[in-house]
């Protein structure tokens, strides 16, 4: 595993971003663990969130992108801090665009906020924590007609469960729109990484622990 991805599991830990327990996701599900970036709220954190998810990018789709886009809302924060991570690392200069959830009739009117998108521009779409993709498929409701291309997706981490089929949600929008859907991390790695990692003499990830991730998977995960 590379180190970028080693550090953004401490990173998520660290600032109780992934948590285990006993959660309800809002598809009904009883889940083991729990991923919330929105409790990142200030300016090393949120700099330390983009530059994981440019190093995301930069392996995945190089600088062949024009546009991060974040859907609304916590599209946005991660979009922008996105932006200024690509130029600050990799001297990558994109512009970042995000959607209102209401269309605004006056002074900087429209559905889009920052980059007007236009013809030719080149996506990539960043988001938080994908489970059903909601928000991406009204994210390609809105350019579809627009002449643009969507060149994949970057989430934070792959929770690695079915969608609407027996495939993951990142599959299902991979194949339903020809692009690359990817994470930071997946929960894989994220196990894999846990259960070795000792603090205080004993692994983060404990036996029972993770036999009832392994009891979620063997109930939601995908094929």
């Amino acid at each position: 595993m590379k180190q970028y991805k080693k550090d953004f599991i401490d990173f998520l830990l660290e600032a109780q971003a992934l948590k285990f327990g006993e959660f309800v996701t809002k598809s009904g599900r009883n889940t083991p663990f729990f991923i919330n970036l929105g409790c990142f709220n200030d300016g090393e954190q949120l700099q330390k969130l983009g530059g994981f998810y440019a190093e995301a990018i930069k392996e995945n789709f190089g600088d062949k992108m024009d546009v991060l886009f974040g859907p609304a809302y916590k599209g946005i924060p991660i979009a922008t801090a996105t932006a200024i991570a690509l130029w600050d690392k990799f001297g990558i200069k994109t512009t970042y665009c995000s959607n209102r959830k209401e269309i605004k009739d006056h002074g900087d009117t429209g559905i889009f906020l920052g980059n007007k998108l236009k013809q030719g521009d080149k996506i990539v779409i960043v988001e938080d924590v994908t489970t059903a993709g909601t928000s991406v498929y009204e994210t390609m409701d809105m350019v579809k007609d627009l002449g643009v291309q969507v060149l994949g997706l970057v989430v934070s981490v792959d929770r690695m469960e079915r969608g609407k089929t027996e495939k993951s949600a990142i599959s299902e929008l991979s194949s339903a729109f020809s692009f690359t859907g990817t994470a930071i991390v997946t929960m894989a790695e994220v196990v894999d990484y846990l259960s070795q990692k000792i603090v205080d003499g004993k692994p983060v990830l404990d036996d029972e622990k993770i036999a009832k991730i392994n009891a979620y998977y063997a109930q939601y995960g995908a094929k």
